[in-house]
Order: C-alpha cells, then sequence, then structure tokens
C-alpha cells in the first residue's frame, strides 16, 4: 500500500471514492470541489493505493474557527476518509489520517480534529481506535423562517 498526496490528475479517482463516502453528491461536483481543494495551501487530499488501483482517499483542512474539544487555532480537521470495503481492517484509514496528522502538525498544528454523525457507529470505532477521544456530542436543529 502507498498513501501519497493526490495531484490535479487524480481528482477524478478522488471525486469516485468521495462519491461513496457522500452519496449524495453528484462525482462532477465532487471532482471540481477536489480540484479547488489541491489548489489550497490549508487543505490536503491523499490517496492510498494497492498497487494501480486508488482504494482510499482522505481530506484535511485547517480550520480557525472553534472546533468543539480543542484549545488552539488553528486545528488540523479530517474532513473525511472512505477506504474501499475490502481494504478495510488492514490499516489504510490509520495511515491516510497519519499522513493527515502529519500535513496538520507541519502546518503549526498541535491538535487534530474529526467529527461523525451520531448514529454512525463505524466511524466512530475507528476515530478510537485510532487515538481519537470523543469531545461532545450534539444535535443540531434548523428551521425555515
Amino acid at each position: 500500500m502507498i498513501v501519497k498526496q493526490a495531484i490535479f490528475e487524480e481528482a477524478q479517482q478522488v471525486a469516485l471514492l468521495a462519491q461513496k463516502l457522500w452519496p449524495d453528491n453528484e462525482v462532477s461536483s465532487l471532482k471540481i470541489e477536489i480540484e479547488e481543494l489541491l489548489q489550497k495551501d490549508d487543505a490536503l487530499v491523499v490517496l492510498a493505493y494497492d498497487a494501480e488501483r486508488a482504494i482510499g482517499f482522505a481530506q484535511c483542512q485547517l480550520r480557525y474557527d472553534y472546533v468543539e474539544g480543542t484549545e488552539t487555532s488553528p486545528v488540523g480537521y479530517l474532513e473525511g476518509v472512505y477506504v474501499e470495503e475490502e481494504a478495510r481492517l488492514q490499516g489504510v484509514a490509520k495511515n491516510l489520517i497519519a499522513a493527515c496528522e502529519e500535513w496538520a502538525h507541519k502546518q503549526g498544528c498541535v491538535e487534530f480534529a474529526s467529527d461523525c454523525e451520531l448514529n454512525n457507529e463505524e466511524s466512530l470505532k475507528m476515530h478510537l481506535q485510532l487515538g481519537f477521544i470523543e469531545a461532545n456530542r450534539i444535535i443540531c436543529f434548523t428551521k425555515k423562517i
């Protein structure tokens, strides 16, 4: 397995993986978003390859606003991580997130954070296994006015 920083030419591969994580989005719009992220200094996209095939990705950014449970700014923030089903439980997510943490540390961050939906038990388990500590649980509300 190889984990590397994604380049512009790999945006389509990232978008195909990202669409599995965020299925309510179109691959074409995700590709555009990823191409924009790849040009930012405060964002990172990494890909994991098994031989020639992309099997996972992670995307992180620097967050300057308040991040639940943190005390510093900026904070490295894991925006998303996805690993193909057949490649799970083999350390792929661990290596992807480690690359994000290393990048954030090089950007001057001393804290790294993430989130998941309350009912996403698989993501919760992964985060805890990788050393994250649960900071809080919230329910968000909206209404039309």
